[in-house]
């Protein structure tokens, strides 16, 4: 695994996460199985199949997000990048149909359940990135290029903006 990019706030609950799996989930789900496979018969006991399989499921997770924080990189706001899309940035866009986007540039590792978040190896992402306010944006689409102004740039806590 190459190195890989965090926003502060997506590194703290990813961090958050794995404690969670790791001192209160997995430790419910093997006490449960414990007790299914003490039951007798565990071919045809539900609680002790599901619960197994919950259990691969929560040490997958756990081994992802481990394998994760050894190559994982929080990269705080820096007041230096107010005024220029740069990672953790908040963007919003309008075309000239008047259409508007708005989305966060993070790590590949934040966007899922998000729709508002963008990787920063999206192609948006990559258009946007060292723009101001005003700037042009020309993003390349299967369709033809894309075209769009910069509008807003923000900095701020995930917890602001949702």
């Amino acid at each position: 695994m190459s190195r890989k990019l965090l926003t502060a706030e997506g590194y703290q609950k990813l961090k958050d996460e794995l404690d969670y799996l790791l001192r209160k989930l997995r430790p419910e789900i093997t006490e449960i199985v414990s007790w299914a496979a003490s039951l007798g018969d565990r071919s045809e006991n539900a609680d002790y199949q599901y619960n197994k399989r919950k259990l691969r499921e929560i040490d997958r997770r756990i081994r992802h997000l481990t394998k994760l924080f050894d190559v994982a990189e929080a990269v705080p706001y820096n007041p230096v990048q107010e005024g220029k899309v740069f990672f953790g940035a908040w963007v919003e866009l309008e075309n000239e149909e008047g259409e508007s986007l708005r989305f966060r540039i993070v790590g590949d590792e934040e966007v899922y359940g998000r729709k508002d978040y963008i990787s920063l190896r999206s192609p948006m992402a990559k258009a946007c990135l060292g723009k101001s306010v005003d700037d042009e944006v020309c993003v390349r689409t299967p369709t033809g290029d894309a075209y769009w102004d910069v509008v807003k740039i923000e900095y701020k806590v995930e917890s602001e903006a949702d």
